[in-house]
């Protein structure tokens, strides 16, 4: 039976990411992925081989930000391992029923120039806007890269710049206490203080509510900053698609030593004694190890892997905890890739091929925003008048395409199960294949409104329904942060007090993944962050010393930049 230091269940981007970093020092590694092929929610795929051959999607992930506030790339030197990230100059263009639009740069003043045609005062507050959004960002990007519970770790990756940010924010008394006001108010609260004009609101609105939460949602302002980031560190992609990126973490695991197996489904992990023994696959295979990592969500890990007087042994309120204090809501994705023809244009919003460079919102107004996320939580489908995020990644790079032809990326936000829809469907959710095509149809019609050639300019499409979509890649209610990313399940408190700071009351058992901090998105940090808990634990003094060499090079080189 063969044994390893690790075993990590899944092979997403977050489970790559820490099983390099265990590498590195020195660990020996077992990935175990139930799909074909690594990934997760950040592959690249040929999903219509026959129908359109050529054409590659990404059937989930497609703009990365997160990543770019941590230092994962350049840690495990990931260019060297093929990785080219392809920024976007062009961010956001959202048309108005109008005939206005807001049309963003990753230039703060040229995106303000293209808010002057319509509302020089908006233009004015939206560099105000950004440049407030920003200094939060700096604020909490040394949050992200550490463990929850590591204040230690917190501290030392703040520099003079991210210090100069928090001290802005925070100065006199009242200072402080408008801040901390701001942050329980919601987006749109905060989006209404700034701005008067509905064509700059709405897309700022979708932007913000991409957390998966109504912008109206109170303690949820820090959703701005999706509208932020997009300026900096800015928003790229992977040359070749998502799957750039997992293809170059799994040429670094695989440089360094580790294996993955795929088409390898985990049906149990193995406890004795209260300490993790290795792992069971649904073919009756097993691994041996004192230590296991999860990607997979905590309910997942605790109601199906674990065996329940295993772990009601190590905590007996913790199956309870897990399955009622978690919470998830009922938004989920239904996920639209095209093959198409030629490029949709906007024929009465003053088109421009650079368009579609970055992200199309279709966002006509804040109510029917409201709507797109409000509704889904009730059970109901937004489709009266629907709202969504659509990228044609193949502008930015054509390799995804032949020659003159594109792939269109739409996400439509729905519900998981449908109300009055119960028992039938894919797993009781109401969602057939009827159902998904009728929406899609709809969802088609809306953004042809807007770009009147589209409709005959598909090929071939590919439609992936909630409950789809929480099959192929394993997560509950087809959520793909694995559980709401709101205040109250972010930071310390994700997923669970206890189980925050990626250890659980089982000794060798570990959490990573979206479930866990700093959340849901393409960033690794939740793998980063883990492999820093498991190194602390095992090698305490040993990594306390690495830990204190790196603080004192990166203060040294802040203050060197600024003398």
């Amino acid at each position: 039976m063969q044994s390893y230091d690790a075993i990590l269940i899944g092979a997403g981007h977050n489970a790559l990411v820490c099983a390099a970093y265990l590498l590195k020092a020195g660990y020996s590694v077992l990935l175990l992925e139930k799909n074909s092929i690594p990934g997760g929610a950040a592959t690249t795929e040929e999903l219509l081989p026959e129908e359109a051959p050529g054409f590659k999607f990404n059937p989930c992930a497609i703009d990365h930000l997160f990543i770019h506030l941590g230092s994962v790339v350049q840690e495990l030197e990931l260019e060297k391992y093929g990785l080219e990230y392809l920024f976007c100059d062009q961010v956001v263009f959202c048309p108005h029923p109008d005939g206005k639009y807001f049309f963003a740069h990753r230039s703060v003043e040229k995106t303000c120039a293209e808010i002057a045609r319509y509302s020089p005062r908006d233009a004015q507050k939206y560099g105000e806007f950004i440049d407030f959004w920003q200094r939060v960002i700096g604020m909490l990007t040394p949050t992200f890269n550490a463990p929850p519970k590591s204040i230690v770790d917190m501290a030392g990756n703040y520099d003079m710049s991210k210090i100069k940010d928090l001290f802005s924010l925070m100065g006199s008394a009242d200072e402080t206490l408008d801040f901390i006001r701001t942050m329980f108010t919601s987006p749109l609260d905060v989006i209404n203080e700034y701005f008067d004009s509905e064509f700059l609101k709405a897309p700022l609105a979708r932007l913000a509510a991409e957390l998966s939460t109504p912008p109206s949602q109170k303690n949820m302002a820090v959703g701005s900053i999706m509208m932020a980031m997009r300026h900096n560190p800015g928003m790229a992609r992977p040359k070749g698609g998502t799957g750039a990126l997992t293809q170059a973490l799994v040429r670094c695991v695989q440089d360094l030593g580790g294996e993955i197996r795929t088409e390898q489904q985990v049906k149990q992990v193995l406890i004795d004694d209260g300490k993790v023994v290795g792992v069971k696959l649904a073919n009756a295979q097993e691994y041996r190890s004192t230590m296991v990592v999860s990607s997979l969500d905590a309910q997942r890990l605790f109601l199906q892997l674990v065996d329940e007087r295993d772990v009601d042994a190590a905590d007996s309120q913790l199956r309870e905890r897990v399955t009622r204090r978690i919470t998830n809501h009922n938004e989920a994705i239904l996920k639209i890739d095209c093959a198409l023809s030629e490029l949709p244009r906007f024929e009465s919003h003053n088109h421009q091929d650079q368009y579609w460079i970055g992200s199309v919102l279709i966002a006509d107004s804040v109510a029917q925003v409201e709507l797109a996320h409000t509704d889904p939580n009730i059970g109901r489908i937004p489709i009266e008048d629907p709202s969504m995020y659509v990228v044609i990644p193949s502008m930015r790079d054509p390799s995804l395409a032949p020659e003159g032809k594109h792939t269109l990326w739409i996400e439509y936000f729905v519900p998981y199960q449908i109300a009055g829809a119960e028992g039938t469907g894919l797993n009781g959710t109401g969602w057939t294949e009827e159902l998904k095509n009728q929406i899609s149809d709809r969802v088609l019609d809306k953004l042809a409104d807007y770009t009147p050639n589209l409709k005959s300019s598909i090929i071939a499409r590919h439609i992936e329904s909630p409950p789809e979509l929480e099959r192929r890649i394993g997560v509950s209610k087809g959520n793909y942060y694995h559980l709401d990313m709101t205040f109250d399940q972010m930071m310390f408190f994700r997923p669970l007090p206890e189980l925050a700071n990626y250890k659980t009351p089982i000794e060798g058992l570990f959490l990573t993944g979206a479930g866990t901090h700093p959340g849901g998105s393409i960033s690794g940090l939740p793998g980063r962050n883990c492999a820093r808990i498991i190194l602390q634990t095992q090698h305490p003094l040993t990594q306390a010393l690495s830990d204190t060499g790196d603080k004192v090079k990166s203060v040294a080189k802040s203050l060197f930049r600024r003398s």
